[in-house]
């Protein structure tokens, strides 16, 4: 069964830096793509930023430039890091993983981590 787990969460002052990891575990045939979302109560869930399996990078508007995402393939781990956090990018971090555990690509959630920014 596949799993992802997040990690590097956590709280930091504005302008501050944190990168968050997750990991995927389990029977892995293929990467077909992961992201990050993000949601704050009451607010639908947004794409963050998504890469592909050959590395195409997308971001929402709101984080190009502050944000950049990575991933290890040969880990299935993917990455993103995150600089001059904003007190709005406070969220529930979720990352989501389209993967291919032999019967085609599957998406998978993580559990979320919590990005607290403070001003």
């Amino acid at each position: 069964q596949v799993q992802l787990v997040e990690s590097g969460g956590g709280s930091v002052q504005a302008g501050g830096s944190l990168k968050l990891s997750c990991a995927a575990s389990g029977y892995i045939f293929n990467n077909c793509g992961m992201g990050w979302y993000r949601q704050t109560p009451g607010k639908e869930r947004e794409l963050v930023s998504s890469i592909s399996s050959d590395s195409t990078a997308t971001y929402t508007d709101s984080v190009k430039g502050r944000f950049t995402i990575s991933q290890d393939n040969a880990k299935n781990t993917v990455y993103l890091q995150m600089n001059v956090l904003m007190t709005e990018d406070t969220a529930v971090y979720y990352c989501a993983a389209d993967l291919d555990d032999g019967l085609g690509c599957r998406l998978y959630w993580g559990r979320g981590t919590q990005v607290t920014v403070s001003s």
